[in-house]
């Protein structure tokens, strides 16, 4: 029994070291033969699976005294199979988005573009944010006006003896003071 799982040890190590290779050849491919490269890696990888699914069960029946062996060596060979199927999406990730740049006629610069685009848009952004917060300095001097200039009414109405123009000259003087403060700001 052991010598069966040599066999099919022997068997996934050459199977492994050419989906490696495959995997690693995938994204350097030209576009028609990357798409069979990859059907082909797919074939391996379920041929991979199959094996350790082989291995696996003539683990089960080795003796249990002898079991523990053969268990941490498939323990090995499920995790460099999860490793192989994880290198391979990253290999078809980066397949997928080469195709999907020539779908796109994108050129390689859009990342530039991207970039540029993306530096025009905050500048731009910090202009509106500049302006709308010089729009409310000048809101809320405005209101500012408006109290003191209410205020001043009201003295006014309690002060009898003050004349209109006394009460004009006041309002004036107020308003010539907050439209200083617009020209600084």
């Amino acid at each position: 029994m052991s010598s069966d799982f040599e066999g099919y040890e022997q068997d996934f190590a050459v199977l492994t070291a050419e989906i490696t290779n495959r995997i690693a050849r995938v994204p350097r491919l030209p576009p028609d033969e990357k798409k069979q490269m990859v059907a082909n890696v797919e074939k391996q990888l379920e041929e991979a699976k199959e094996l350790l699914e082989q291995m696996d069960l003539e683990v089960r029946e080795i003796p249990p005294q002898s079991r523990g062996m053969y268990s941490n060596r498939m323990r090995s060979y499920k995790q460099e199979m999860g490793k192989l199927e994880t290198d391979f999406k990253r290999s078809r990730i980066a397949y997928s988005d080469e195709v999907r740049n020539e779908l796109l006629g994108d050129d390689g610069n859009s990342s530039e573009n991207q970039l540029i685009k993306l530096r025009e848009e905050r500048a731009h952004l910090l202009d509106n944010t500049e302006r709308l917060e010089r729009s409310s300095r000048r809101l809320e001097a405005g209101y500012q006006i408006a109290v003191e200039t209410g205020i001043a009414a009201e003295q006014s109405d309690s002060c009898p003896e003050c004349t209109w123009s006394e009460q004009r000259s006041t309002i004036i003087s107020k308003c010539h003071l907050h439209l200083d403060v617009f020209r600084v700001s």
